[in-house]
């Protein structure tokens, strides 16, 4: 098995691939050809302080893995990010609206307005893959981790990974429905800060869970945490990528294990 931790997220026409100090993405341009960049993740002062600490931990790692993004647009000269789809946009504003309006006017238990909230807020994420290439470039980063991880054929390889950010699904849940619950009895959940700590504290919460499902495959509560994740992954996220876009996401991969000065895995015998 490959000693590299890999992980990545779905461009518009290609696929970014982050190592824990490095990332290389590989898009699609209009004219068929592979436009191929990477550089090194900028990182955090006193990070080695932040691994330490549960929960600030997985906050923080999510913080070095953002700022990768901008130098990696930079770099691609392109709009490549999801985000930048008008559709996707427009999602997250009228996600984020409704939100907004359903924590101040629901009228019901506190426990059934926060599921609500909850999974209304990874609404926008679903529709953008939904209606988009995305869910096949979604597909190819998968196998070309497997495949690299097992030393296995990208072709063969599952869509579906253990470690994709979907699978943060259910442990946000889990741990948002908590913080709503907290701030709604503290009387604070109308107030900017204490709701923005709370937040911050559930994410870091979720990475921890994550983190554990990681190390416990089988365990029942795994299992279960990881469920909705993986159901999402095969139903709406992950589409089987053409030959073209496995491609890409190879193209991808071998330009992080360039700069990380790995050798690719041997190609896997017929």
């Amino acid at each position: 098995m490959a000693d590299l931790r890999i992980g990545g997220m779905a461009l518009r026409d290609g696929v970014l691939l982050q190592s824990q100090d490095n990332w290389a993405a590989a898009v699609r341009l209009p004219d068929g050809s592979v436009k191929v960049r990477s550089g090194h993740k900028s990182r955090l002062p006193g990070r080695g302080v932040f691994d330490r600490v549960p929960v600030v931990r997985g906050v923080s790692r999510l913080i070095e893995t953002t700022t990768a993004l901008p130098a990696m647009r930079r770099e691609l000269g392109r709009p490549v990010l999801p985000q930048e789809d008008p559709v996707l946009l427009a999602a997250a504003l009228a996600s984020a609206t409704a939100t907004v309006v359903l924590r101040k006017t629901m009228k019901t238990a506190p426990l059934a307005r926060e599921l609500v909230v909850s999974a209304l807020s990874i609404v926008p994420a679903l529709l953008a893959v939904r209606l988009s290439e995305l869910s096949r470039y979604h597909g190819a980063e998968h196998k070309s981790v497997a495949a690299y991880e097992t030393g296995g054929d990208p072709a063969t390889a599952a869509k579906e990974h253990d470690r994709c950010g979907t699978n943060l699904i259910g442990p946000l849940l889990l741990t948002n429905l908590a913080g709503g619950l907290v701030l709604r009895a503290a009387r604070r959940d109308n107030e900017p800060l204490p709701t923005l700590v709370v937040g911050l504290v559930s994410l870091g919460s979720a990475f921890e869970l994550f983190s554990w499902m990681a190390r416990h495959h089988g365990h029942p509560l795994a299992d279960l945490l990881r469920a909705p994740g993986l159901t999402i992954q095969r139903l709406l996220t992950t589409r089987e990528p053409s030959g073209e876009q496995l491609d890409i996401a190879q193209s991808a991969l071998e330009e992080l294990l360039r700069v990380e000065g790995v050798a690719p895995a041997p190609a896997p015998v017929a």
